[in-house]
C-alpha cells in the first residue's frame, strides 16, 4: 500500500460517510438533526483507520464492516426498534456498496494517482474538487433512485415546517389519502406527528384542543394546537392546519401523517 496520511484518510472518509448517511436519510425519509448526521460521519471517519490493519479475509470483511457500521447508524439516527435499525443498516450498506462500486470502477478504469482501496476503506490523495464531484454524482444518482422507488410503491412523503411563537420544527410526513382527522370545532385538517418531532415548539397547555381520531389503528383522543404557520415542501399551506400530538403510535422512519387534501392544494 502506498504512503497513507492519517489526517487525509480521516478527513476524506468523514466527507464520504456524511454523504452515505445523507443518502440513507434521503432514501428512508428520516427526520434527524444535522448535528447527529455530522457526529455519525465523524465517527465513521475515525473508523476508516481500519485501512491500516492487516488485510481482512473475504467474508470476514463483511462482518467487520457490519460491526463498524452499527455505531455509525445508532449515533446518526438513534434506536427505535430492531426492525427499524436493521432496515437502516441495510440501506446504509446498499449506499456504501453502491459508492464503493463506482470508486472501484474509477480506480480500475482510470488509475487515478493517490487513490487506494484497502479493507473496504477508500483513500484519496487527490484534489478535493474531484472528490466532491464523484461523491455528489453518487448522491444524486441515489436520490434519483429514491424518487423512482417512491413513485413505484405509491408512497409520497413531503417535508413539513411548523412555526409556533418564534420556534420552528421540520420533519417528513407521509401523505395519507385515508387520513380524515379534523379539529372538531373549526373543521381544519390535522397533521398527526409523534411528540418528539414537535417537542421543541412547546405549545402551552391552555391552547391545546382535544381531537378525536379513528385512523391510527383504533379510536381515541389526541391533543393538538394551531401553529402560526405551516409550510409543505417549502410552500405555505393554503389553509389552517392543526398539529395533533401522539406518542408511540406511529412507527418506522416517517413518524408523521398529513392528509392528502392540504398537500394537493398547495
Amino acid at each position: 500500500m502506498a504512503t497513507v496520511y492519517i489526517d487525509v484518510l480521516i478527513t476524506v472518509n468523514i466527507f464520504i460517510d456524511f454523504f452515505l448517511i445523507l443518502c440513507t436519510k434521503t432514501l428512508l425519509h428520516i427526520s434527524q438533526k444535522l448535528s447527529r448526521l455530522i457526529l455519525g460521519a465523524v465517527l465513521g471517519g475515525f473508523f476508516s483507520l481500519a485501512a491500516l490493519l492487516p488485510r481482512i479475509p473475504f467474508g470476514l470483511n463483511i462482518i467487520f464492516d457490519a460491526v463498524l457500521a452499527a455505531p455509525v447508524i445508532l449515533v446518526s439516527f438513534g434506536f427505535y426498534s430492531a426492525r427499524v435499525f436493521l432496515k437502516r443498516a441495510a440501506v446504509y450498506f446498499f449506499c456504501s456498496f453502491f459508492f464503493c462500486g463506482i470508486m472501484i470502477f474509477v480506480y480500475t478504469s482510470f488509475k487515478p494517482k493517490g487513490m487506494e482501496i484497502y479493507n473496504d476503506v477508500i483513500y484519496f490523495n487527490i484534489s478535493p474538487f474531484l472528490l466532491i464531484i464523484l461523491t455528489l454524482v453518487c448522491y444524486y444518482l441515489l436520490k434519483l433512485a429514491s424518487r423512482f422507488s417512491g413513485k413505484s410503491i405509491g408512497k409520497r412523503v413531503c417535508g413539513v415546517n411548523v412555526v409556533y411563537r418564534g420556534r420552528s420544527s421540520s420533519f417528513n410526513a407521509l401523505v395519507d389519502t385515508g387520513c380524515r382527522v379534523k379539529e372538531p370545532f373549526s373543521g381544519d385538517y390535522v397533521i398527526i406527528a409523534e411528540k418528539s418531532l414537535v417537542s421543541g415548539l412547546k405549545p402551552e397547555e391552555n391552547v391545546m384542543r382535544v381531537i378525536p381520531f379513528g385512523s391510527l389503528g383504533g379510536k381515541g383522543m389526541i391533543k393538538g394546537f394551531l401553529p402560526d404557520s405551516v409550510e409543505i415542501d417549502g410552500k405555505p399551506a393554503q389553509q389552517s392546519l392543526y398539529i395533533g400530538i401522539c406518542e408511540n403510535i406511529l412507527k418506522g422512519d416517517v413518524r408523521a401523517i398529513i392528509p392528502s387534501e392540504p398537500v394537493n392544494n398547495i
